[in-house]
């Protein structure tokens, strides 16, 4: 039995990012956790404190979005009729990490699915705030679905290496699930600014290879091409259905993440992204 979180706003890119992990978890014993963290901020807390049950205010911060929860998991079993899947709806009120990883401790949470952007749609960043922050700061998989991405069967998976990460196979376990149930090609890819193969790269490469015995494995390097634009290019060249690669600030995520020349051209990678914690 896995069990999964799925933050929803109720925006288009978040109900995507739901549709992709039903998809993608068919045919698995799954609990899928539907969580909505409610803004209040725009209420004066005079309003909260004093709003009665079945006033405008109470229903809005209440009723209204475990009403629109329900909802959605009403037309998700209606879409999705099977008997491996159910589903739990959660209304929070906190902070966005803070509600995320109160699921995730309670819950036991395996994997969060997230789209890149909620309802702000905010183009100019490679993720909306909510998703860097879960990025930044929540120490559980996560997979991030690019908007209007729709599933389709993954053949091929690029792993991009991080040298300041001590692989195991805990640290892998989302990323081993995916693969056994797609068995795809795996391209292993390491991003470097030095012609030579250091020490650290090497062990990574060997623990790859017994950790990943079974699989079909290739591995790559690229030289002196900013992160960004070498995990792009090599996902169109490879034909790559997934990327994966571990998500601490490590100097390669931030190269990943941080620039604005770089958010723009990383923005547009425009297929979903397992993030692992170090």
């Amino acid at each position: 039995m896995k069990n999964i979180l799925l933050p929803t706003d109720f925006s288009k890119n978040s109900i995507n990012a739901i549709h992709y992990a039903l998809k993608l978890y068919d045919n698995e014993l799954c609990t899928f956790y539907l969580l909505h963290v409610q803004k209040a901020s725009e209420y004066i807390t005079d309003d909260l404190m004093t709003a009665k049950v079945g006033t405008s205010v109470h229903d809005g911060i209440v009723n209204k979005p475990q009403e629109e929860l329900e909802k959605l998991a009403q037309k998700l079993k209606g879409i999705f009729n099977t008997d491996n899947f159910s589903f739990e709806l959660i209304v929070d009120y906190d902070s966005f990490t803070a509600s995320v990883q109160q699921v995730i401790t309670a819950k036991e949470i395996d994997l969060i699915i997230m789209g890149t952007d909620g309802a702000t749609n905010a183009k100019e960043k490679i993720f909306g705030s909510n998703t860097l922050q879960v990025l930044r700061n929540i120490d559980c998989p996560v997979l991030v679905i690019p908007e209007n991405y729709k599933y389709q069967n993954i053949n091929s998976i690029a792993f991009v290496m991080d040298d300041q990460v001590r692989l195991s196979k805990e640290k892998l376990t989302a990323f081993l699930g995916i693969l056994k149930k797609n068995n795809p090609k795996i391209n292993i890819l390491n991003i470097k600014e030095e012609d030579s193969i250091s020490l650290p790269v090497q062990n990574q490469k060997n623990k790859l290879d017994s950790i990943l015995e079974g699989y079909e494995v290739a591995f790559h390097t690229l030289t002196n091409i900013p992160t960004a634009i070498a995990i792009n290019s090599f996902v169109q060249i490879k034909n790559v259905d997934l990327t994966a690669t571990f998500a601490k600030p490590t100097p390669f995520l931030e190269r990943f993440l941080k620039g604005s020349e770089l958010a723009t051209i990383s923005y547009k990678t425009t297929v979903p992204l397992l993030l692992m914690p170090q």
